[in-house]
């Protein structure tokens, strides 16, 4: 993490570093070729005075002491007559103009030497002879270099400086700021899949997010493992005596005496292994309804149109009955957001309920879907024997059975574990006679 962090610093660093030594070389450019022009004007000036034999004082220390380098200079007159100063001064380039109108800068090689030299021409007169004068003054550019060097290289001790104090101010935050999540790491690596508590340690306002949405992970594996250790439980519990007596069927057909006690015994058998499906069945069906995520799996659906989809195939299923159904559904359609599968399977299983624990006396079932705060409200009513109030419990409880009789005591339960999973309710209300049951949907963007 502190490479991530120190490598786009080191990266600015060297192009502020490139930066300020393109800068500092311009601007010493600038600076010498100034001082350069100052002494050409004093040169000039003490000619015309003293008829080119003497240079003032001043000018003197000018020449000798410009920034930081000593100069040297020529002068010719007109007629190409040699004034003062050195004999020979830099070769011109090719390059540059006869008439220079404007001081004229240019770099050469003089004496084994890179040098800086300017060449300015002035009017004046000097002994009488009037006319153009050159004037050429020249310094070594190693003075130049060492004043570029020497403020480049304070620049960069500076940075250097600053990105030294940066790593060691990052290496100690990070060091301090990533002790907590090395503390959470070690309380991760403790969970088995037997063990997955929520982790309650202390922990940076950065990292809680992530600690938020992995105790909601461990919570839902934890679930799902006990759903898992629960279904097996149910269904060793449930499955060994159907098992035992289909086994106990099929040896009975095998040992049957005649043809006509092997035709009874298998009627029997197949009458055990049709309730021994069922109850499979159910038990699979009880482990999906609790089993999906439907945050991630669920989809778009109307409700009203499934409602009658469920209506339909109970109709089917029960076509030898005299049980009338009354349906009483909104004119607009209901969208909700689940498993099309699993609420079709609790509905049927609520209305097959009523009929299988219903009594004899079950001749209507009636299904009325509303919609109001936010909420789709199915209830479910028949005119049965009904459920009491003090078994209502009971009654959705896995395996529970309010009277006995047929039936594995899965079909509320299934229903209530489909609705829970869908963040909705299944709920028994207390009427006055038969069953009502009532399943609450949360609507779709609501």
């Amino acid at each position: 993490m502190i490479l991530i962090i120190l490598a786009p610093l080191l990266v600015i660093s060297l192009v502020a570093g490139a930066w300020q030594f393109r800068t500092t070389t311009l601007r010493a450019e600038s600076i010498f070729d100034r001082g350069l022009l100052s002494a050409a004007l004093a040169i000039s000036r003490d000619i015309a005075v003293s008829d080119g034999d003497a240079l003032s004082p001043a000018t003197r220390r000018l020449i000798n002491d410009t920034s930081g380098g000593e100069l040297f200079y020529h002068v010719f007159a007109p007629d190409g007559v040699f004034v003062t100063g050195y004999s020979t001064p830099p070769i011109l380039p090719k390059a540059a103009p006869l008439r220079q109108t404007e001081p004229y800068y240019f770099n050469a090689r003089y004496q084994g030497q890179d040098v800086r030299v300017l060449r300015f021409q002035d009017g004046t007169t000097v002994s009488g002879i009037a006319g153009i004068f050159n004037i050429t003054v020249w310094q070594n550019a190693d003075v130049r270099s060492s004043f570029v060097r020497e403020v480049v290289s304070r620049s960069f001790a500076v940075i250097a400086l600053l990105i030294l104090s940066v790593a060691l101010v990052v290496w100690f935050g990070v060091g301090l700021g990533l002790r907590p999540l090395l503390d959470l790491e070690k309380a991760i690596a403790k969970r088995s899949p037997t063990e997955l508590e929520p982790i309650r340690r202390a922990v940076p306002i950065e990292a809680r997010g992530l600690v938020d949405t992995l105790n909601r992970l461990l919570d839902r594996i934890s679930r799902r493992i006990s759903s898992k250790d629960e279904f097996i439980s149910n269904a060793a519990h449930q499955l060994r005596n159907p098992v035992a007596g289909v086994l106990a069927l099929a040896e009975a057909v095998h040992n049957a005496p005649n043809v006509q006690a092997a035709k009874q015994r298998s009627a029997e058998l197949v009458q055990a292994a049709r309730q021994t499906s069922i109850l499979t069945n159910q038990l699979l069906s009880f482990e999906r309804a609790g089993g999906k995520e439907l945050d991630q799996s669920g989809e778009p659906l109307d409700l009203k149109a499934l409602v009658e989809q469920v209506v339909d195939s109970f109709r089917q299923q029960n076509s030898d009955t005299k049980i009338e159904i009354f349906l009483g559904l909104p004119e607009a359609d209901v969208r909700i957001q689940g498993d099309a599968v699993m609420l079709q399977e609790a509905i049927l299983n609520i209305l097959t309920n009523s009929v299988v624990h219903g009594g004899s006396r079950v001749s209507k079932i009636s299904l009325d879907l509303s919609c109001a705060r936010g909420q789709a409200v199915l209830s479910i009513r028949d005119d049965g024997v009904g459920i009491p109030a003090k078994d209502h419990v009971e009654a959705v409880s896995r395996f529970g059975q309010t009277r006995g009789g047929p039936g594995s005591g899965l079909g509320l339960p299934i229903a209530a574990r489909v609705m829970k999973n869908h963040g909705g309710a299944l709920r028994i209300e207390d009427v006055s006679s038969g069953t009502m049951i009532v399943l609450i949907f949360p609507i779709e963007g609501d």
